[in-house]
């Protein structure tokens, strides 16, 4: 099979893929490197997708912003750095992540340490405020929310 073959043949196989589910630009090179398509190829393959909408980093973004934070219950924090970590551009992240509603995200926030709270031996206050907020910054909440919502818990 020529190189342009195997370019057409990616392209197709690309496209399917897309329109099952979104990716990012990232995604979809790696998956073309795996396939044994040159950096070249997979530039073309991944310009076609731009201009199709095949792919679309802000629709992306905004997909996994609401997925990890219903389903998985993440922070901003982690969210963000997983998106940078697909070489989102910093601009399409602060705008996927304004799409969170404040309400909702401390909603979660005490939620998810009122369900870990269930599961703590603590010796003492101070030991069960260390335990939450370990647990809240794991999961990728910010710290300035949490010890105010810890602190609130106290009083």
């Amino acid at each position: 099979m020529t190189e342009n073959e195997l370019i057409k043949a990616s392209l197709s196989k690309t496209m399917a893929l897309c329109s099952r589910r979104e990716y990012c630009a990232d995604d979809i090179r790696t998956r073309l490197k795996s396939w044994g398509i040159s950096d070249n190829g997979s530039e073309k393959i991944i310009n076609i997708l731009y201009k199709e909408n095949f792919i679309n980093d802000i629709r992306y973004s905004k997909a996994f912003v609401k997925d990890k934070f219903i389903y998985n219950k993440w922070g901003k924090v982690k969210i963000a750095a997983h998106l940078k970590i697909k070489k989102i551009p910093p601009d399409i992240i602060k705008t996927a992540l304004d799409s969170i509603d404040n309400e909702d995200y401390i909603k979660i926030l005490k939620e998810i340490l009122s369900d870990h709270r269930r599961f703590i031996k603590a010796r003492s206050q101070y030991d069960l405020k260390g335990k939450l907020l370990r647990y809240g910054l794991s999961k990728g909440f910010e710290s300035d929310l949490l010890y105010g919502l810890l602190n609130e818990t106290e009083a």
